[in-house]
């Protein structure tokens, strides 16, 4: 079994592949003092507690992170409990198979790579992908699967902090649909200004990026992914597919690119 690793900025995604399939998963915060020693015994005690891995082992490890001093440990961990197990870490070197077509190609987030692959694959090009994580990236793919561009905007659970630290009368709330668009009370208020607010955000990003990206902007598939996406994404008239899982695919398909 492959076990692919996408540590975020707030959150690392941990997902257990059987052949193309993820067979399980987890959601633990991202914690940049946490040790190699502490991310192994958190890992192993995520893997011993699911029944899908009694009798199996996980023979392959593919992992992409944001956050350098987390990589770091993750390397040393992959190195003292994992030393048998092919590991391959999406940094400069590894094949990804994805062009980068930026002014500095060293800026560009390796999860935003991860991504565009896993995009070209299961939809094709053009394609903009837009990531719901602590912030809302909306990266651009070419219909020849090269990354051509960019867009990042403040995330949903930054702005609704930040919302709620400067409101003196305002506070954070659960994050649902309300019963309608004009409120009738201060939640439903704050619910439909972010719903609805960050919905109309990404179909007016959309809309300009897939104009510069191809002839005709219907041949862009806009594929969104990310843990606050679900909130969005029947809300936003210019997403066609949701795959939860884009990031982990992504590093699934990179793992066989390149382990020996």
């Amino acid at each position: 079994m492959l076990l692919a690793i996408d540590v975020g900025n707030t959150h690392t995604v941990l997902g257990l592949f059987e052949g193309e399939d993820v067979i399980e998963h987890w959601r633990i915060a991202t914690d940049a003092r946490r040790t190699a020693d502490e991310i192994a015994v958190v890992l192993q005690g995520l893997l011993g507690q699911s029944p899908l891995l009694k009798g199996a082992d996980v023979n392959g490890i593919a992992i992409c992170s944001t956050v350098p001093s987390v990589l770091n440990e993750m390397r040393e961990m992959c190195r003292r409990y994992y030393g048998d197990v092919n590991a391959v870490i999406v940094e400069p070197g590894v094949r990804t198979g994805v062009p980068v077509r930026m002014d500095n190609p060293k800026e560009v987030g390796s999860d935003r790579i991860v991504n565009a692959l896993a995009a070209i694959q299961l939809y094709g090009g053009p394609c903009v992908i837009v990531d719901f994580g602590t912030a809302t990236s909306f990266d651009a793919v070419s219909a020849k699967g090269e990354y051509v561009g960019a867009v990042t905007a403040p995330g949903i659970e930054i702005s609704v902090d930040a919302l709620a630290a400067a409101g003196a009368q305002l506070h954070k709330v659960e994050l649902i649909r309300p019963r309608s668009v004009i409120a009738k009370n201060t939640v439903e208020a704050l619910q439909a200004g972010i719903i609805y607010g960050f919905a109309g955000q990404v179909d007016g990003i959309v809309e300009r990026m897939a104009a510069e990206l191809a002839a005709d902007p219907d041949d862009v598939t806009v594929v969104a992914t990310g843990s606050a996406a679900p909130l969005v994404v029947s809300e936003a008239r210019s997403i066609d597919m949701h795959e939860p899982w884009l990031t982990l695919i992504g590093l699934r398909l990179i793992y066989h690119r390149n382990a020996p």
